[in-house]
């Protein structure tokens, strides 16, 4: 009789634990991976039109990897066929995003808990299974930089970098629960802009009792992950500085009030300064999750400035030239750079920027800044909370 009762005592509560654990708040819904992915046309098509559209809000630009298209809203990452838009594979949780990017052929979801963005879970993008998942301690408004052999998790006060598995390689600022005091350089500073290249990270700090900001580059895989190891760090003679894009031969800073573009060698050494013909409101605007607008292309980078579109070479980030009247960062397809324009999109020449032809495009009512990507033959647009699929 004891035993009966011991019985049903642990069913009751193993019932209680399952019922309010992550498991039970959990959906997947899994698939077979796609047969292929359908290579990008030879030329870009002389006419484009919306083939499907789905509510994307937890993502600033596009999702695309492995040839599919991932959407989330709410609490729910859903896996897209690029072509029709039809769904997958789903995985939702009883949480809000906080944000979701990708990296190495992966969706990374980043869900919200308690006061910050914690809960992060790593999908196979042409299953939706998932293969990692991770607490972590990123902010509120954080937005996922990647390089190719990690991913960095932007923050006002914490930067929290990992590598394929979501281990943790890095972290750089305001640590919470430090087991390790006096690691951290300039824990009081406050954080603009971060990009990545190469294994490196750069961010932007703005540090009490000095008068201008400074850029920092960082290890994205030093040692010990508690114990962040600096490139450099060197000051900036202006507070509001913003680190545009970084690649492997160097960094790219704006300086809203001269007006300049200042290139920094890969050791910190300042190279070359070039004059901004931008509108004073485009350099002075401050992204809200600490990314500027950039595309990377085989030739160029590409910076959306608020008003435009400036190439940089993908080897030093020298300016090579404007476009004028632009959406958006836009994105490298079929051997061209395709930006969106109002009424459609231009199709460049990366080369020299020269406008090859125009699409016309109906966007309706939506007046916003637009961020592109490919998924083979499909153009994506980000419109504000909805992404829409071009054929």
């Amino acid at each position: 009789m004891t035993a009966a009762v011991i019985a049903v005592a642990a069913l009751v509560a193993g019932l209680a634990v399952w019922a309010g654990s992550d498991s039970r708040a959990t959906v997947s819904e899994t698939a077979p991976p796609p047969e292929g992915t359908p290579a990008q046309p030879a030329d870009v098509p002389s006419t484009l039109n919306e083939a499907w559209r789905a509510p994307s809000g937890a993502t600033p630009v596009p999702v695309s990897e492995a040839g599919m298209v991932v959407t989330a809203s709410g609490g729910e990452v859903v896996g897209r066929d690029a072509a029709s838009g039809q769904q997958r594979w789903r995985y939702a949780r009883d949480l809000p995003l906080c944000t979701v990017g990708s990296e190495w052929d992966r969706a990374l979801a980043v869900y919200r808990k308690s006061d910050g963005c914690s809960e992060v879970t790593q999908l196979d993008a042409r299953t939706g299974h998932r293969t990692a998942q991770r607490n972590g301690d990123a902010e509120l408004g954080t937005r996922l930089v990647g390089d190719g052999g990690y991913v960095t998790a932007t923050g006002e006060r914490l930067l929290n970098t990992w590598r394929d598995d979501l281990v943790k390689s890095m972290e750089f600022g305001r640590v919470y629960a430090q087991v390790n005091a006096g690691y951290q350089p300039r824990p009081n500073c406050r954080y603009g802009t971060v990009a990545a290249a190469a294994g490196r990270v750069g961010v932007i700090e703005r540090c009490p009792g000095e008068d201008g900001a400074r850029l920092t580059v960082l290890k994205a895989a030093p040692d010990e992950s508690d114990q962040p190891e600096e490139e450099f760090s060197v000051s900036l003679p202006e507070r509001r500085a913003k680190l545009v894009a970084m690649v492997p031969g160097g960094s790219a800073v704006v300086l809203p009030q001269a007006r300049e573009l200042v290139l920094y060698d890969p050791k910190g050494n300042e190279r070359l300064r070039y004059p901004l013909d931008v509108p004073q409101s485009d350099l002075d605007a401050e992204p809200d999750d600490g990314v500027l607008p950039t595309a990377r292309g085989p030739e160029n980078v590409y910076w959306f400035t608020g008003s435009r579109t400036i190439a940089l070479s993908t080897e030093d980030l020298s300016p090579r030239w404007t476009v004028h009247n632009t959406r958006g960062a836009g994105v490298a397809y079929a051997g061209r750079y395709v930006t969106p324009i109002g009424g459609g999109l231009a199709v460049l020449d990366p080369a020299d920027g020269r406008t090859v032809r125009t699409i016309a495009l109906d966007r309706g009512d939506y007046r916003g800044p637009i961020e592109m990507a490919a998924a083979g033959p499909v153009l994506l647009e980000q419109r504000g909370d909805t992404v829409v699929g071009l054929r």
